[in-house]
């Protein structure tokens, strides 16, 4: 390959061009709330195991938004924490920590009457 000076500043160009064209596309998605919809919870509880929240939670009294999407914004108003001293879903909890005004990201949620099943749960 033969690299001139004309052709290497065409391709850090359109490089220059793409990447700002995809900061850009990126940037309004997060402006907008990452493509994320958003739902709310009066309350909600979520374990934690060996010091990391699980990806699960489990929340009551739920508007959910009418559209299915891959990431919903969960805005929680009473979130409570059980710090579980093994990593047995029927172990001893050492504490439980209540958060109020909590926002957490979820891929997607399973309903059973008045109770929703969040999965894929992250910190926003």
């Amino acid at each position: 390959m033969n690299f001139t000076p004309k052709g290497l500043l065409g391709a850090l160009a359109a490089v220059s061009i793409g990447t700002a064209t995809l900061l850009g596309a990126g940037a309004g998605t997060a402006a907008a709330g990452g493509g994320a919809h958003r739902a709310h919870c009066d309350r909600a509880e979520r374990p934690v195991w060996s010091g990391d929240p699980s990806r699960n939670m489990t929340s009551h009294g739920c508007t959910l938004p009418s559209s299915k999407r891959p990431w919903y914004r969960v805005a929680i108003d009473n979130l409570a924490q059980p710090h579980h001293t093994t990593d047995y879903a029927n172990g001893p909890v050492d504490h439980t920590e209540k958060l109020h005004d909590e926002t957490v990201r979820c891929m997607g949620y399973t309903k059973d009457r008045d109770t929703v099943n969040w999965f894929g749960c992250i910190p926003d």
